[in-house]
């Protein structure tokens, strides 16, 4: 008993630790295009970029993303994937789930050849929609 008397609030701190890590970034996108799958399951074209003034929140803490849009746009983080580095770009992917229980991933890509131009997708199996993002505080 004694010894939970030591370690329990070790692990507390170390729990609140970690939780404090997590951070809540903010994204502005300037625009959009979007892809949708046609009748025979291919992807068709992306559409010409339309200009969209929106904030892109990516709460660590809530594990949450919100797009503020006309229409807000909620997605729940499910799980976070590794990191990958390839060809001048990274990318961040996301599991997530929006309000409707839709699952999707949101990835995070970073174009190191671009001057690190940031971009999110938002992947369903029908359709996807990427914004074009610079960070903000």
């Amino acid at each position: 008993m004694k010894f939970l008397k030591i370690i329990f609030p070790f692990i507390i701190a170390f729990i609140s630790i970690q939780k404090s890590h997590a951070q809540v970034y903010n994204f502005k996108a300037d625009s959009f295009s979007i892809i949708e799958k046609n009748e025979n399951g291919k992807w068709g074209k992306w559409t010409d970029f339309n200009n969209s003034p929106v904030v892109i929140t990516l709460d660590g803490k809530k594990d949450r993303i919100t797009v503020n849009s006309k229409e807000i746009q909620l997605y729940t983080i499910l799980a976070y994937g590794e990191k990958i580095i390839e060809k001048g770009k990274e990318t961040i992917p996301m599991k997530c789930a929006d309000n409707s229980g839709g699952l999707c991933t949101i990835l995070v890509v970073t174009k190191k050849n671009e001057g690190n131009r940031k971009q999110f997708y938002i992947n369903y199996d029908d359709v996807k929609i990427v914004y074009n993002v610079y960070s903000s505080e």
